[in-house]
């Protein structure tokens, strides 16, 4: 296990487990924090002993966005420079990140959360955009994720109300899959992720992740033209021969980790 610049980290049976762990600021994000995140997430990418990642906060919170005495520190003369690299990687990283929102997730931490794949929550567990009481506008691609997620008159009211919401109106919206008990939430999300690095082929979810964002806006003819020749492509990589196989044999999946 490694903890450094208030993010933790370990890998267990394929399952790398990031924890956001700044307890004297209750997991608030500075410049070193984020881009230490970004830069971890890229490394799991390249780890083959991790095939899926769940992402937490120590403690109380998930992270309730960025370090406010950053944001104080703003003038006209001396703007902040904004990692969007580091904060949107979950989206871009070629494995699954599972978020296992555990308490307060607002501002840039909701802008995180939004990036991940899919999302737990702790029954109860508050959300909020933020940004509109703050006077601020909606960050690092969050206007982009949010009406994909719930839809856009949903994304605008949650946007420009910056109202706090809980877990379960998040699972009725679409932005959490699933609500579970505090004290089962990291298991349940860890359980899911180990499924999915034990019977899903690194290769697939990596070309599915890239699918998704690659063909949210494009016509649904040309996405059936993509999918085909990426189809016809499976049919050249090991992955799709060990899935009949295994299949077959009725025995779990032995996929090459990806990239090889």
């Amino acid at each position: 296990m490694t903890l450094e610049d208030g993010v933790r980290c370990s890998v267990t049976d394929g399952v790398a487990t990031v924890t956001f762990d700044r307890p004297d600021r209750n997991n608030s994000m500075d410049l070193a924090m984020e881009r230490r995140y970004g830069e971890l997430l890229r490394s799991l990418e390249a780890d083959t002993s991790a095939r899926a990642i769940v992402l937490t906060g120590a403690g109380r919170a998930f992270c309730p966005g960025a370090d406010l005495d950053v944001l104080a520190g703003v003038t006209p003369g001396n703007q902040i420079d904004f990692q969007v690299e580091h904060v949107q990687a979950a989206a871009f990283v070629g494995k699954p990140v599972i978020a296992a929102i555990n308490g307060g997730c607002a501002g840039l931490g909701f802008v995180i959360a939004c990036t991940a794949d899919v999302r737990f929550a702790a029954a109860g567990a508050k959300f909020t955009t933020a940004f509109a009481r703050r006077g601020l506008i909606a960050e690092y691609g969050v206007a982009h994720l949010l009406p994909g997620l719930v839809g856009r008159g949903r994304a605008m009211d949650l946007l420009l109300s910056g109202r706090t919401f809980t877990a379960e109106q998040a699972q009725s919206y679409g932005l959490v899959q699933e609500v579970l008990p505090a004290d089962e939430l990291l298991s349940a999300a860890q359980a899911y992720a180990a499924e999915l690095a034990a019977f899903s082929a690194p290769r697939s979810m990596a070309v599915m992740k890239r699918q998704i964002l690659d063909e949210a806006s494009i016509p649904l003819e040309e996405s059936g033209l993509r999918a085909a020749a990426l189809m016809n492509d499976s049919f050249t990589h090991p992955e799709s021969k060990e899935g009949v196989v295994s299949w077959l044999e009725r025995r779990p999946p032995r996929f090459p980790p990806y990239p090889g």
